[in-house]
């Protein structure tokens, strides 16, 4: 099929679809234990600990699958795998709901997070960049604009389920509507060919790696991208604890830390109908933004304010990096299998974060934990300086 023929371009309606499906899929797989937690601990008892460790397990097992996952991708089979995320990630959710036991419950989040690496944002950005090359960057931006009013949806959504309704009941029934509602959202946001490939690609013709003059720039974006998987996790989880640090109230922290998400969505609309610039210029100035907002949460408590919004600008261009910068970086025609390559190191230390922020905190407080952060955010600015060298040559804007 050749690209005149393809009849299904990047488009606001299929954009919309993969955003909700990104919003659900994201709410009942990496969102949902911040509202679980607290139910779930109360009823059965359970150490929190091993129960947060679950959501950490699961996102493990994302990451040591996202490779096999972009092989799979890459040979044809994305949206396929992108409708059968529902039913994966719907089946760890029964078991969750049902677990009579811990064993069980950790089962059950090792399952979410099998379907997690089928279809969350590495895998549907793969696949669209598959299908639409490098004009996939206008349908990433799109869906990353609407998945960030994912916790400003879910969350209280789930929370009135929850209540009531039961954490479990809960489950079953989130389990039941991504296993009805995903399949048909991918089926109908992910229609159209594979504009670069045959349509049944044989494994013999699989970009199996990347040109030798890429190795190099490969091995920078995936520092880059491990720390700011670091930074997006730990701050997610420990923002509360150091703005009570700093002097705050729980209330006021709670409060400040909303406007995170609305941040985040501004900034990404600003992307969208602001000038086209490289993405590159893009993870410098997230760099940048990331390194400012955690050295003012490290000021004065009545520069908070200033600070969470620089970070959230900064993180909010994340995501959009996310699928931008690799596509940009080593073209459309391995971009499956580069992306799988470059989630495994992020998801694992995206993993392992909560574990290491919580022992940092235990030990030495908070305020030493926002330091270790500005010191990786101050290493990721000159990490992406490196990027920008090794492409030099290409970049003309």
């Amino acid at each position: 099929m050749t690209d005149s023929e393809v009849s299904y371009t990047p488009s606001w309606l299929r954009s919309l679809l993969l955003g909700l499906s990104q919003i659900f899929a994201w709410g009942g797989s990496f969102f949902l234990m911040a509202v679980l937690i607290g139910p779930v601990t109360r009823e059965t008892a359970w150490p929190s600990s091993w129960v947060y460790g679950s959501l950490s397990l699961s996102i493990f097992i994302s990451g040591l699958l996202a490779p096999t996952v972009g092989k799979q991708i890459a040979r044809q089979r994305g949206r396929v795998i992108l409708m059968h995320s529902g039913w994966v990630i719907g089946a760890g959710l029964v078991m969750v709901g049902l677990a009579p036991v811990l064993p069980v419950f950790i089962l059950g989040w090792c399952l979410i997070g099998v379907g997690m690496s089928m279809g969350l944002y590495d895998a549907l950005f793969a696949t669209l960049g598959q299908q639409y090359g490098l004009e996939a960057k206008k349908a990433i931006t799109h869906i990353t604009l609407i998945s960030g009013f994912a916790t400003t949806i879910v969350w209280p959504s789930l929370a009135w389920l929850i209540e009531y309704f039961g954490w479990r009941s809960t489950c079953l029934g989130y389990a039941v509507f991504l296993s009805v509602i995903i399949p048909v959202l991918y089926h109908y946001g992910c229609r159209g060919q594979n504009k670069f490939q045959p349509e049944k690609a044989r494994d013999n013709e699989l970009p199996l790696g990347l040109p030798t003059e890429n190795q190099t720039m490969f091995r920078w974006v995936v520092i880059n991208f491990m720390i700011a998987a670091v930074l997006m996790t730990a701050i997610s989880v420990q923002l509360i604890s150091i703005l009570q640090a700093k002097g705050l109230t729980l209330k006021s922290a709670i409060q400040l830390g909303a406007l995170i998400g609305p941040c985040q969505v501004g900034v990404r609309l600003l992307d969208l109908i602001g000038p086209k610039k490289h993405p590159i210029w893009s993870a410098l100035i997230s760099s940048i933004l990331v390194l400012a907002g955690l050295l003012i949460l490290g000021l004065d408590v009545s520069l908070a304010t200033i600070g969470v919004i620089l970070y959230s600008l900064g993180n909010g261009i994340r995501s959009i990096l996310r699928g931008t910068l690799p596509l940009e970086l080593f073209g459309s025609d391995s971009f499956a299998i580069v992306l799988g390559r470059l989630a495994r190191p992020a998801l694992i230390a995206q993993a392992l974060t909560p574990l290491a922020g919580g022992y940092i905190v235990e030990h030495s407080g908070p305020l030493t934990l926002l330091a270790v952060l500005a010191a990786l955010a101050f290493l990721n600015i000159g990490v992406t300086v490196a990027i920008k060298q090794q492409m030099a040559p290409r970049l003309t804007h």
